[in-house]
């Protein structure tokens, strides 16, 4: 009897486990690093038909808790290259700490999907509206924990897909709760009852058409780019090794020749060089480095961007990104949303961070909305590393349309990951922030993806990963302001919480006077 129903028992749970791995598949697949829209939708599907069929709230969550901590783990594993490899951390520590990231992420999938458990006496789209909505939910709190973490989110799979045309409207949180709802209806045909129903495959067949219609409408188009001038740009990725990048007898001595010698032979209008490029505070530099390059681009027809570290003891320090302009002081983007463990230490965390060799410290924030660099007409809005990940932090600076950026511009240094999908996650995340506010951006990283992409979020340019080079291009800024851009610069992410929030209330009202009727007819 126990060995005859045990593998019926675990069947939902490695179900489960499969599905996850291919939700974190679909936001840049290994094969060849772009997202499957598809496959998100599918393996999403697979876990709103576990949960529907789970009989209680409380496997309803243990089920969600699974899928979100398998896929979350599949997503961002390469943590374990940073902790382990560059940080020397034991690796069966290293391997628990990112289980124990995914697990604790992963209970705001399990609330979701035992609110969709607890709320079951509705009709199908009322259901299908809860999902998505907890969903959703789920995704926004990702975004605040420990400052937020919602490297992943579903919706990024969908830059390329039929549903990328919602992202300058609702952005990818709303494209996830669009997403989420396609899944509840495609887990509907999971069943004999449904496979015969005309009125099932009646509304397959509409909604695969509005994806294809959508799908249409989102073909590749020619930019609008009116009488602007482009601009010449060169992408500077130095391919420093991560485990030299810091040392003073091999990394930088590099970073200091190749980065400084790119920078007074450059041609182009544009030099950007990435994250940390200089790995010195100014006043560290050999005497005359810093003081040559202000020279460089005190006059003539040229301009840089360069990432450096900035500060004092006494001062704290930032990780900044100073500007290079002739007849002008030097501009300067201080990094506002800082990596938690990298670049500020959580309180009580501090026992964990002395574990690894790794150069750990508090930084000081930059506020947000921080003045752009104007160049040739265009205002260059830069952001650092993983900031790009929070598009509502980012669109701050569309309040304004007058002084809104007209290209992004974003340095990283994600070498401590490897050459890894880390690379390929990241370029999809610049890519949809370039379709949200419909702007360009370019990309200046140590190891990759250095890039440019267009305001539809297309890559024109991109050089190899793991490779020392420069990207030359040109780039053309964009002025309007998005549906997306106009909301999120205003409310920030709150429509998307009222909305969530809303149908569940809505919901959990209505099943509450469900519950009263039959008393009240007695």
């Amino acid at each position: 009897m126990f060995s005859s129903t045990l593998p019926v028992r675990l069947a939902p749970f490695v179900i489960a486990i499969l599905a996850g791995g291919a939700q974190a598949l679909s936001i840049a697949a290994p094969w060849n690093g772009q997202p499957q829209w598809w496959l998100q939708l599918l393996s999403l599907a697979a876990l709103a038909w576990l949960v529907r069929a789970a009989g209680s709230w409380q496997r309803a969550a243990l089920l969600g808790w699974v899928f979100a901590t398998t896929w979350l783990c599949a997503t961002f594993w390469w943590l374990f290259i940073s902790m382990h490899v560059y940080g020397g951390l034991a690796a069966p520590l290293t391997a628990l700490a990112v289980l124990a990231l995914a697990g604790l992420l992963s209970l705001y999938y399990a609330a979701a999907c035992a609110v969709f458990g607890a709320l079951r006496r509705h009709t199908a789209p009322v259901r299908a509206l809860i999902f998505a909505a907890a969903w959703m939910i789920a995704e926004l709190l990702r975004v605040t924990w420990f400052t937020g973490f919602p490297w992943g989110a579903g919706g990024y799979a969908h830059v390329d897909g039929p549903l990328s045309f919602l992202a300058s409207r609702i952005g990818v949180h709303g494209i996830g709760f669009v997403a989420a709802l396609l899944a509840f209806m495609l887990s509907l045909f999971a069943g004999r009852a449904a496979l015969r129903s005309s009125r099932h495959w009646i509304v397959l067949g509409v909604t695969a058409g509005l994806l294809a219609a959508c799908n249409v409408a989102t073909l590749p188009a020619a930019s609008s780019t009116g009488d602007r001038p482009a601009l010449s740009v060169a992408l500077l990725q130095g391919n420093i090794p991560q485990d030299e990048k810091f040392q003073g007898g091999t990394g930088i001595p590099i970073a200091l020749d190749w980065y400084g010698r790119q920078l007074q032979a450059s041609t182009a209008s544009l030099v950007v060089a990435p994250e940390t490029a200089i790995p010195m505070l100014p006043q560290d530099l050999p005497h005359g480095y810093f003081e040559a390059l202000k020279a460089r681009f005190a006059a003539g027809e040229q301009a840089a961007l360069v990432g450096i570290p900035l500060g004092s003891f006494d001062q704290g320090y930032t990780n900044s990104v100073v500007g290079f302009k002739p007849d002008a002081p030097i501009y300067h983007f201080d990094k506002h949303h800082l990596v938690p463990f990298g670049e500020f230490i959580p309180p009580l965390f501090k026992w964990f961070t002395r574990m690894m060799n790794i150069p750990l410290g508090d930084f000081n924030r930059g506020s947000l909305g921080q003045p752009a660099f104007e160049w040739k007409g265009e205002r260059l809005a830069p952001n650092i590393c993983y900031e790009d990940l929070f598009g509502e932090e980012l669109g701050v600076q569309f309040a304004d349309a007058a002084l809104a950026p007209t290209i992004l511009v974003n340095v990283s240094n994600i070498g401590w990951f490897g050459n890894t999908v880390a690379i390929d996650q990241h370029l999809q995340i610049s890519r949809m922030r370039s379709i949200e506010f419909q702007r360009p951006m370019i990309r200046a990283t140590n190891t990759g993806a250095t890039a440019i992409i267009d305001d539809r979020g297309h890559v024109s340019h991109i050089l190899p990963r793991y490779t020392r080079g420069v990207l030359a291009g040109e780039v053309t800024g964009r002025t309007g302001i998005t549906a997306y851009a106009w909301w999120v610069s205003r409310m920030g992410l709150w429509p998307l919480w009222l909305l969530g929030l809303g149908i569940i209330a809505a919901a959990t009202l209505w099943q509450r006077r469900l519950s009263r009727i039959p008393s009240e007819r007695g």
